[in-house]
């Protein structure tokens, strides 16, 4: 592994650790800032519902950008307005201006969630994309290993609205790396026949693809998953089993090591086994220990350390999962993978928030809801692998567009 590859892995990996810290880290917040604003658990999961949102929806305007200027303006770019939001999230008097920063923190966090992957595909394919994208996720898990963590500390000893000024203080470091150690993978001469036009053209080519469309959801109920446990974990561990929030946080971090730690195999199994053998064991896998787990569930089992181990195994088949299908969605799309990583990203997303919508609707209290969501997105990604897997899948014939 050369000095370049690592230091590529270790800037793109932080600067898009910069949006999931916004979120990992005030979790064990989320009562607390309903006590101190006077609102319901309800409202306050809107600050996650708002971020998500925004992130989905800018990635559809990022991505396309990307393409036509350069990879790095648009993290620039991104990352300034990321840290406005956070100024205002930390100032925020009420629930409702919480909401709306969170909002605008998300419209900048979308950046560095959809250029990173970009710049992957703008460098390697295959293997190398896999190895390079697992390495970066290894440098992203940061954020759910060490953000609770460092949330919960912080909430403890300077109050909530101290997360927000750190986040920002996050995004001001991402941008120093960035400006010295990432340097331009979209050169201008390939930027020439980037257009809005393109984008429009770009995307109604692949929600035309059947592989890259099931490939990318394969990817995205796996994602879904997390935000049905991102929304509802804090409650369900700190309020139905009793954990304090330093607690909530180590079991946090626990189910994190075993997500990003099977991703640092990716590389080695697709070279041995080839991309797609690895994507099948792995999406059986992770679909079999969530469907165990619902079925104990629903038997009466209702146990933190059962939770806890069959969360920690089907995460593991998860961490084969993610990086794998990105690279196979991303793999026929170089010339536009720009708007192809925010495409990805913008539907992955759009299933992510109607899945923590609808459990949040069936919310009872009870860790029923939050399994029930994660073994049907587990379900979802299974039968949607073997649709991918089964062939090219493609449902447009004409070639894919050009620079």
């Amino acid at each position: 592994m050369t000095a370049r590859f690592l230091r590529i892995a270790i800037v793109l990996g932080l600067v898009s650790a910069v949006g999931p810290f916004a979120i990992d880290m005030y979790l064990p917040a989320l009562p607390s800032i309903g006590s101190d604003l006077s609102a319901s658990s309800g409202a306050v999961q809107m600050t996650l519902l708002a971020f998500f949102l925004a992130v989905g929806a800018g990635q559809l305007l990022v991505g396309p950008l990307s393409d036509m200027v350069g990879r790095k303006a648009p993290l620039y770019a991104g990352l300034v307005l990321f840290a406005a939001g956070g100024v205002g999230a930390a100032l925020s008097p009420t629930i409702e201006w919480l909401v709306a920063f969170r909002f605008v923190q998300g419209l900048g966090a979308c950046a560095g969630m959809v250029v990173p992957r970009a710049i992957v595909r703008d460098l390697h394919t295959g293997a190398e994309a896999t190895r390079l994208m697992s390495l970066l996720m290894l440098v992203f898990s940061v954020s759910p290993l060490l953000a609770p963590l460092t949330g919960s500390f912080i909430i403890d000893h300077f109050g909530w609205r101290a997360i927000f000024w750190t986040v920002t203080g996050a995004a001001a470091v991402a941008v120093v790396l960035l400006a010295f150690f990432q340097a331009e993978t979209r050169p201008p001469e390939h930027r020439l026949g980037a257009s809005v036009g393109g984008a429009v053209v770009s995307y109604w080519y692949l929600l035309r693809d059947g592989r890259f469309l099931a490939l990318t959801f394969t990817s995205g109920f796996g994602i879904s998953s997390f935000f049905v446990y991102l929304s509802s974990s804090s409650f369900v561990f700190i309020d139905h089993f009793g954990l304090t929030p330093f607690q909530y946080s180590l079991a946090f971090s626990f189910n994190a090591v075993s997500f990003f730690t099977m991703a640092q195999l990716t590389g080695m199994l697709t070279e041995r086994f080839g991309l797609e053998r690895v994507v099948r064991v792995a999406v059986t896998g992770y679909m079999g220990a969530m469907a165990v787990l619902l079925a104990l569930t629903l038997f009466g089992v209702d146990r933190l350390d059962v939770l806890m181990g069959f969360l920690f195994v089907g995460y593991g088949f998860l961490g084969l999962v993610m990086p794998t299908t990105a690279v196979l969605a991303l793999d026929d799309h170089g010339p536009i993978a720009g708007a192809a990583s925010a495409l990805m990203g913008t539907l992955q997303f759009a299933a992510g928030v109607l899945a923590m919508a609808i459990v949040g609707w069936f919310s009872n209290g009870t860790a029923l809801p939050m399994i029930a969501g994660i073994a049907g997105c587990a379900l979802a990604a299974f039968l949607l692998a073997q649709v991918a897997l089964g062939g090219r899948g493609r449902a447009a014939v004409e070639e894919a567009p050009a620079e």
